[in-house]
């Protein structure tokens, strides 16, 4: 699933070409994508016809675009949704789902929701262009203005995990997935599994800077692309892949001591580290 950095590059370029634009017509080429919409997708389409978009918003990894009505199209980009502005007579890229024909009409003027793999989803939220009721739950991001670090520093202290599953739970933070957590231990010199509530004040709040400084570094770059699952817009990569110091590099030398980069079975998914930067906690098994 795309990150924090991932989620606002997409949203920067929908706010350029969306922000007071009129829906004309929307038509679903499949139902998937539109399955939380529950009337169906024909009542999906009649239902956004004549809305206008207002500045499309975000919190963590989570995309809304507000209406100026005070509703919200809620995006869900999942393993592979995309976002792309063509012209309506362009051809469809493999695997396009929704299409909004938007006023006024300009060189391109239909944006177009495209997920290969379906694990993402479209979704009217009502009353939702503030914040969707869906969202109520999910932690500010470092980036979001009303964040409090001492209180997400206290936050992450209190918990007993492992610090990457504290770093993993979009309750507490939002926005940071497996590839910035790996990268934020890695600068604090950390193990994932090293319990939270052992860590001091000092050292967690380094670790969550480490965290907003890489993520700022990625957004600079366009974010993280290992395939084309992931594009801006414009169908643009990201080119951070190319600065990462952990992940994706097992075998590879640690950018600070030279040691071979491991990588770990965690939560279904992997964990990069370096050995020697970052120790197992005492007592942890192999």
């Amino acid at each position: 699933m795309p990150e924090l950095p991932e989620v606002e590059t997409v949203r920067r370029g929908l706010s350029s070409i969306v922000t007071g634009r009129t829906i004309e017509r929307v038509t679903v080429l499949h139902p998937r994508p539109v399955r939380n919409h529950l009337p169906g997708p024909d009542d999906f389409a009649f239902t956004l016809a004549g809305r206008t978009f207002a500045e499309p918003r975000r919190r963590g990894k989570y995309l809304w675009l507000p209406f100026t009505d005070g509703d919200a199209l809620l995006a869900h980009l999942g393993m592979s949704g995309q976002f792309r502005l063509d012209a309506a007579g362009d051809p469809l890229l493999p695997n396009t789902r929704v299409l909004f024909d938007l006023v006024p009409v300009g060189s391109s003027n239909q944006l177009r929701f495209v997920d290969q793999r379906m694990f993402g989803g479209l979704s009217l939220s009502y009353g939702g262009a503030e914040l969707p009721a869906q969202l109520e739950h999910i932690g500010r991001d470092l980036f979001d203005p009303l964040f409090d670090l001492t209180a997400a520093v206290k936050k992450i202290r209190s918990k007993r995990s492992g610090i990457k599953r504290v770093l993993l739970d979009q309750t507490v933070i939002s926005g940071i997935g497996n590839i910035y957590a790996d990268e934020a231990l890695w600068r604090a010199r950390l193990h994932y599994d090293r319990a939270a509530n052992t860590l001091s004040a000092a050292k967690v709040r380094e670790l969550v800077q480490a965290a907003k400084a890489v993520m700022a570094e990625a957004l600079d770059q366009g974010g993280t692309s290992f395939d084309a699952l992931y594009v801006n817009v414009n169908g643009s990569s990201g080119y951070f892949e190319r600065s990462l110091a952990v992940y994706g590099r097992e075998g590879r030398a640690c950018l600070r001591c030279d040691r071979a980069i491991v990588r770990e079975p965690f939560m279904n998914r992997s964990s990069y580290r370096c050995p020697t930067c970052q120790r197992r906690p005492v007592g942890h098994a192999r």
